[in-house]
């Protein structure tokens, strides 16, 4: 019974969008929207308004690199990938990929997005909704043996290059670090699949950290070292870079306090992902929303400079907690469009009392860095 279940839940996943309404049915028209996203054709990246699954395709799904990409034979057996296991620990050792996968697995869906994700209108693609598989890190530390003194624990990439540090060249590799109350957090994985396939090459094969709930810069790809401190790391992708600078206004109108924040766990976000126009003149808006695992209390749409209403969100496609990391989806029907020009802007909350800000709210007006951009993103389109 339990296999069944799970084998209905991956069917209507992987089925068309028509399963919530988002694909236009016979008689039915989509609304282009007047603001297109310009994207790259080269790229990957989500085409919100060609979206057709709850899960994103592997080969949909965006790609950053900081560093260049290490050169990896396609053929490598999981005996030959080595990772270290090191520092604060009391059994350190050298594991291979073939190690790892014989240890459980777990499969965790989760939805993946860019810190940098809705900067401009060209980036606003760079997010995605995967099944990811491995083996969970937390056990694999604790067999290790975490001591006293094992507080934070940083991962580091195969890809490197020479960073220039106070005025001298260092070789550095990629890394970045997670707290060992979170590393040993059940969802936190050492994934080699996702979709129930190997890792493509600018996906991290055949290995990478899965931080559910956390922006796509602590995912480490191509993983080949795990190294325990008893300090916080402040490496260069954690101290220098992916670093929100925002402004704090105080009491004084003319004095701000400057704060630096290290980008991490994701934003409570939603986008408006299409528009649909029925036999009966009706217009359906749909799209996508999501946070850092935190359960969504509401998703609203406001059109023009009318009232907020409620949108429905639509269940999601897997069981119970197991989509605490994923995004969902929602539509709204407006029942009485009136012919012309509209704008249309959906903000999010969550049960935390985070709400998606305005634009010109002090969340975004102050923030003179790129990342963490989950500002409302209104679209335009037209009635006939």
């Amino acid at each position: 019974m339990r296999g069944s279940v799970a084998l209905a839940a991956y069917v209507l996943a992987a089925r068309p969008l028509k399963a919530w309404g988002w694909e236009p049915a016979p008689g039915e028209e989509l609304v282009p929207f007047l603001d297109p996203q310009p994207y790259d054709p080269k790229r990957p990246m989500l085409r919100w308004a060609q979206l057709s699954q709850w899960i994103t395709d592997s080969k949909d799904l965006y790609e950053v690199s900081h560093y260049p990409k290490p050169t990896i034979d396609p053929g490598l057996k999981p005996a030959d990938w080595k990772i270290e296991f090191t520092g604060y620990l009391k059994k350190p050792a050298v594991l291979s990929l073939a190690d790892l996968m014989k240890r459980p697995q777990r499969t965790v869906t989760a939805t993946l997005e860019c810190g940098g994700n809705g900067s401009n209108p060209g980036f606003a693609g760079a997010c995605g909704n995967l099944r990811w598989t491995g083996t969970p890190l937390g056990p694999v530390l604790r067999d290790l043996g975490l001591t006293k003194r094992s507080e934070e624990i940083v991962f580091y990439g195969a890809d490197e290059k020479v960073e220039k540090i106070r005025d001298k060249d260092f070789p550095q590799h990629f890394a970045r670090s997670l707290s060992r109350e979170h590393a040993l957090r059940d969802e936190v994985l050492l994934a080699w699949a996702h979709n129930g396939e190997p890792l493509l090459p600018i996906h991290g094969f055949p290995l990478r950290l899965v931080v559910p709930g956390w922006f796509g810069i602590a995912w480490v790809k191509w993983l080949n070292r795990v190294e325990v401190l008893d300090r916080r790391f402040m490496g260069k992708w954690m101290a220098r870079e992916y670093v929100t600078l925002r402004g704090v206004p105080q009491e004084d109108p003319e004095a701000t306090n400057w704060r630096e924040t290290s980008v991490c766990n994701l934003c409570c976000k939603s986008v408006t992902a299409r528009a649909v126009k029925r036999p009966n003149g009706e217009i359906r808006l749909s799209g996508a929303a999501w946070s850092d695992g935190t359960p969504l209390r509401s998703v609203q749409i406001r059109i023009d400079d009318g009232p907020w209403q409620p949108v429905v969100l639509e269940k999601k496609p897997v069981r119970g907690s197991e989509g605490r990391f994923t995004w969902s989806f929602w539509h709204f029907d407006w029942n009485s469009p009136s012919p012309g020009e509209h704008t249309v802007v959906s903000r999010a909350e969550d049960e935390d009392g985070r709400i998606q800000p305005a634009p010109d709210d002090p969340a975004i007006k102050n923030k003179v860095t790129y990342w963490e951009a989950n500002q409302q993103w209104p679209r335009r389109f037209r009635v006939s």
